[in-house]
């Protein structure tokens, strides 16, 4: 869809706004209304309901009355210039303003049933909210023991946090980048697991021999190629006869300008494609499918597959 030099001004204009910006980041997580606004913001409520009035007149939120009260929220995402353009601004939003907002927000919305507790408050939306000590990252590291790795390959590894979580659990930990910065930076968060290294090079042709893991992670990998099928090819090298790969990647999307930032060279997969490349690679699929929904916009989807390398070569 193209864009007129006034229409493209005039969504510029509207988004250039920081109180206009700080409404719609909440409302994207919770139903509100003018009141609560103005309690969560500070805002005054003439000013809030001009706002609101600008983004309602661009379809950008929408309201539900109630009673004698109207709750504002953000309708599901769409593809008009304007939306597009707010998918790509917001993901690089954040801060203590907007951090105090949503405490703020969490308590504003609490009070409208005194009577529930805080998990109940949040009933349905759990994965949205913050409470102390309750994180993934803290729910990985209590599942972490019941698993054990063995030889671990880490493909595209970044600055191994993964590898610097499951190190303790591997009989070995190798992990490998294409970029020197990020292994150094690697290194040194690993320098206190003897079982560990790190190395440098490329997921399409990688510096180690056949059949060497147990367990190989290829998680966020795939979006970075323009040769997908070589870099699986080298899962099923690398894999033990029984040896397990988990593969995460995007599943297949329109969002080319969000993602051009981090550097992505396509745009995802779907299932029966990266179904497909798996068998290609001699590796047996035991699950792939979509495992997750972003839940704010633009709404990425992720598809995990684990797979297997044959016994028996057939």
């Amino acid at each position: 869809m193209s864009l007129e030099i006034t229409q493209s001004a005039a969504i510029c204009r509207l988004l250039a706004d920081a109180t206009r910006q700080r409404l719609l980041l909440l409302l994207e997580s919770e139903e509100l209304s003018v009141a609560e606004l103005t309690e969560i913001t500070g805002l005054t409520q003439s000013r809030i309901s001009t706002h609101l009035g600008k983004l309602r007149d661009h379809d950008m939120v929408s309201d539900r009355r109630q009673g004698t009260n109207v709750y504002y929220s953000t309708p599901p995402a769409g593809h008009t210039a304007l939306q597009r353009i707010w998918s790509a601004l917001r993901q690089d939003i954040n801060g203590d303003e907007l951090s105090s907002d949503r405490e703020r927000m969490q308590e504003v919305v609490r009070r409208r049933a005194p009577a529930l507790t805080w998990a109940e408050s949040i009933a349905g939306q759990m994965e949205l909210h913050y409470s102390p000590g309750r994180t993934w990252e803290a729910t990985v590291h209590a599942l972490l023991p019941l698993i054990e790795l063995g030889d671990v390959l880490d493909i595209a590894a970044g600055d191994g946090v993964l590898a610097g979580l499951l190190a303790p659990r591997c009989r070995s930990m190798t992990c490998v980048d294409l970029s020197a910065k990020l292994v150094a930076a690697g290194s040194a968060r690993l320098a206190d697991f003897r079982q560990a290294r790190y190395l440098q090079g490329d997921m399409h042709q990688l510096p180690l021999p056949d059949c060497r893991f147990d367990t190989i992670f290829l998680l966020h990998a795939l979006t970075y190629s323009n040769r997908p099928q070589l870099a699986l090819n080298e899962v099923g090298r690398l894999l033990r006869p029984g040896g397990r790969a988990i593969i995460c990647t995007l599943a297949r999307h329109e969002h080319k300008a969000t993602v051009a930032s981090y550097d992505h060279v396509n745009q995802g997969f779907d299932c029966a494609e990266l179904e497909a490349m798996l068998e290609m690679a001699g590796l047996d699929h035991r699950h792939c499918e979509l495992s997750l929904r972003e839940a704010q916009s633009p709404y990425f989807g992720v598809i995990t597959a684990i797979a297997s390398k044959p016994l028996i070569a057939e």
